[in-house]
């Protein structure tokens, strides 16, 4: 049974860091792409930042998140994390992380595999 659990998220200031980690299990996991998604009340779901598989190279980030966002992953531990630094409130959503089969970066959602339930993220001024 493949599953993916988000954790890390909660109350930041503007400016401020925080690191979002995405648990798997049940897959293969260097043969998927690992994308990670939010989605703002109101507002529909977008990719923020991807990363292929391992036999691939590339890498996605949407131009809101470009330079504050870092995706990577950890195939001995099988975790996907997104490091987010220099908040702003804008980023206030629900992340949600997602897996996508011998996937590149695409960052497309109707491509992810598997999703996971989210977590929320709270950028307050």
């Amino acid at each position: 049974q493949v599953q993916l659990a988000e954790s890390g998220g909660g109350l930041v200031q503007a400016g401020g860091s925080l690191r979002l980690s995405c648990t798997t299990s049940g897959l293969n996991f260097a043969a998927y792409a690992l994308g990670w998604f939010r989605q703002a009340s109101g507002k529909e779901r977008e990719g923020i930042a991807c990363l292929s598989w391992v036999g691939r190279n590339t890498t996605y980030y949407a131009d809101s998140v470009k330079g504050r966002f870092t995706i990577s992953r950890d195939n001995v531990k099988q975790i996907s994390y997104l490091q987010m630094d220099s908040l702003k409130p804008e980023d206030t959503a629900m992340y949600y992380c997602a897996a996508d089969r011998f996937g590149g970066a695409s960052c497309t959602e109707r491509d992810m595999d598997y999703w996971g339930k989210g977590t929320l993220v709270t950028i307050s001024s």
